[in-house]
């Protein structure tokens, strides 16, 4: 707006810095800046403050951010036309001011209009306001041809390795386009496993194992695509191969022992995501399973992570491997004297809650104790992941009423002591 880039180089802003004038019409469009920003901070505190609800609306939301850019721009000009018509020149600073603030408000418009479109879960208001500034930021930079300068100062700063000659232009480069390229390839990656993830059919495994490939081959080509464009020879990577590989073969042997079990527990799907698995004295459901551990979630609410190599060379209890099904029973005594027939009866029928499925509870006598006979009733439950603690209060209730309808007690503790008194006591 009004100026052409080389009259906005900072050579050009230095020098005319370096005049009274341009002092005064830097003071002036710092003011002009400041006086911008108050206003804006007057806009926000009458109208948004107390109404947050106002910045999901289009209209408010963009005028609150042109407040800024908008007002101090009108500042500039009205200035800038009472420098031309006093001073009869043309000002340098003040329509260099003019100028960037014009792009800064074209740059929250746009920026805005796209925050609008898209779903507001993809770009939040704080996300759309970053990338703003940084596109402000990158627009100042090439006006004032900072770049230039910076690109050259990089440049002449060079280093070998090897026999290969580098700057830190070419470096910061290959960054730029790694990162872009590399930010381009995951985004691609999240689409495929979306889409994966649909496909029901497939197994979950294997929809986890393709994606997962996926990933890892859009990563390795946006290096191999990135890296030829700013120039670096792939050659150079078969060093980086090599000190890869003896990694691998020393530290690194574990980590790689990891990423490959995870493949293979995934391909064979001999664990499943929702299986319940015994692991030691762990018991717990598998919610995620990673390129480098198993999630299992006890009943307790914790996470262990689990290394792949370890659910490969360990045994491990897969309670839910053909059927998810699992078999518990609760214990209990009562006292000689019961009708057994019975109180087996009533422990079958006390365990029929809804939770428990087919084949039905069965009671059993499992032993003739010291103070009463054992029993145990056991059921078969197809939701171990919501666990057994509530069900067996449930069954615990229902045998407590059950059993004082019918009058069988169940036993306390029982023992004699005898007290003997020495030979010559006796006669006391």
């Amino acid at each position: 707006m009004f100026f052409r880039r080389d009259e906005m180089s900072i050579d050009a802003l230095i020098g005319a810095m370096q005049t009274l004038p341009g002092v005064v019409e830097f003071v002036i469009g710092a003011v002009c800046l400041f006086l911008g920003w108050r206003l804006s901070r007057t806009v926000y505190r009458r109208y948004f403050a107390d109404h947050l609800e106002r910045f999901d609306l289009f209209l408010p939301y963009v005028g609150l951010r042109l407040v800024l850019p908008l007002g101090a721009e009108a500042l500039l000009l009205f200035f800038a036309l009472v420098w031309i018509g006093v001073l009869q020149h043309r000002p340098h600073v003040l329509l260099a001011f003019a100028a960037t603030l014009f792009w800064l408000a074209l740059i929250r418009l746009l920026t805005a209009v796209v925050r609008e479109i898209l779903p507001r879960s993809r770009f939040e208001r704080r996300t759309e306001q970053f990338v703003a500034t940084m596109a402000w930021l990158a627009f100042v930079t090439w006006a004032i041809q900072l770049d230039d300068f910076v690109e050259g100062w990089l440049a002449s700063i060079t280093f070998h390795i090897g026999k290969v000659q580098l700057d830190l232009s070419l470096v910061f480069s290959a960054l730029a386009w790694v990162s872009i390229i590399m930010v381009a390839a995951l985004w691609i990656s999240r689409l495929v496993e979306r889409r994966l993830m649909r496909l029901t059919e497939v197994d979950l495994n294997l929809r986890i194992v393709f994606a997962k490939l996926a990933r890892t081959a859009l990563v390795s080509t946006a290096v191999l695509i990135a890296l030829p464009i700013v120039g670096i020879d792939l050659t150079v990577l078969s060093v980086f191969g090599g000190a890869l590989g003896v990694g691998l073969g020393f530290g690194l042997q574990k980590i790689a022992s990891s990423y490959v079990s995870g493949f293979i527990i995934l391909l064979d799907r001999s664990i499943r995501i929702g299986d319940r698995l015994m692991i030691g004295d762990r018991v717990g459901n598998v919610t995620k399973i990673t390129s480098r551990f198993v999630v299992l979630k006890g009943g307790d609410g914790s996470e262990a992570l689990i290394p792949n190599d370890t659910m490969i060379a360990s045994t491990v209890v897969n309670q839910s491997y053909s059927d998810t099904k699992v078999w518990n029973s609760i214990k209990l005594d009562v006292a000689y004297g019961t009708d057994l027939e019975l109180a087996l009866t009533l422990l079958a029928e006390a365990a029929r809650q809804p939770r428990v499925v087919d084949p039905g509870p069965r009671a059993f006598v499992t032993a003739f104790g010291p103070s009463g006979i054992s029993l145990e009733v056991g059921f078969w439950v197809a939701d171990p992941e919501n666990g057994f603690l509530g069900l067996k209060s449930d069954m615990y209730m229902t045998i407590w009423r059950v059993f004082r309808e019918h009058g069988i007690q169940m036993p306390f503790p029982q023992m004699e002591v005898t007290v003997k008194r020495p030979p010559g006591e006796e006669g006391a």
